[in-house]
């Protein structure tokens, strides 16, 4: 058992939130199809503050600095990599990464504070994600809103590190930042933030009720649903005018 997580078994046999007792069994049962869509939608609900981070990106990235008249301080700094094209391009500034990881942290702060009080199996599909930490977490700073706050940030910049990747490999195969050509990739525009969010979940949150053994055909469904969920998303940062391309 390492310092960061522990087994999800060592939850459930002793489970309380902040002092209140939890209904653990089952937590999340899944008798009909019904059951499972409502499973995915729970899932969708306690990943979202980390799936936003993207959000937060285009806040933090482009609308804020345009908004107050200043520069965004791009990650690659214009310099090319040694096949003559961007590192990463100019939609990846350091502002939109951090700017990600608050926004996540924040948005995980505020479910938190709306569902903290539902319990399982009733309360889904509006789970609290932050529903099974504790003092001993390695994430507890501050206490509960601290740790939920951690928890999302920690999640947001997994997100944003994901899609900074899928950007790097994109600008590997010539593909431009934005306009008709980036419309090519849509996988590696989705795939790659949902896979890196889930393996830092995993790896640094394991034991929480996001990473619950019984959700893992449910987080499957969602990593092949994310494609279409993120295009949404776009489409309405597009309407919004948070983006310059509805993609």
């Amino acid at each position: 058992m390492n310092s960061f997580a522990r087994l999800s078994s060592d939850r459930v046999h002793s489970l309380s939130t902040f002092g209140r007792p939890v209904d653990v069994s089952p937590l999340f049962p899944a008798p009909d199809p019904s059951a499972f869509v409502l499973n995915i939608l729970s899932v969708l609900m306690m990943y979202g503050p980390f799936y936003l981070a993207n959000t937060g990106a285009m806040l933090f990235g482009k609308w804020i600095p345009d908004k107050l008249g200043f520069s965004s301080s791009i990650i690659d700094g214009g310099r090319n990599w040694r096949d003559g094209f961007r590192i990463l391009g100019d939609g990846k500034t350091w502002n939109g990464l951090l700017g990600g990881g608050i926004f996540s942290g924040l948005l995980t702060m505020l479910a938190h504070h709306l569902w903290s009080d539902r319990v399982l199996p009733d309360a889904r599909p509006f789970v609290d994600p932050a529903m099974l930490t504790s003092h001993d977490d390695w994430f507890w700073v501050g206490g509960e809103w601290g740790a939920a706050f951690v928890m999302g940030f920690t999640l947001g910049i997994a997100c944003m590190l994901g899609d900074t990747a899928g950007s790097f490999v994109k600008r590997r195969r010539g593909l431009k930042r934005e306009g008709d050509e980036s419309s090519e990739a849509p996988l590696l525009d989705t795939v790659p933030f949902a896979i890196a969010i889930f393996i830092a979940a995993f790896a640094l949150f394991d034991g929480q009720i996001f990473t619950h053994e019984q959700l893992r055909g449910e987080i499957v469904a969602l990593l092949i649903l994310t494609p279409i969920i993120h295009r949404s998303f776009n489409l309405l940062g597009y309407r919004l005018g948070l983006k310059s391309v509805p993609f």
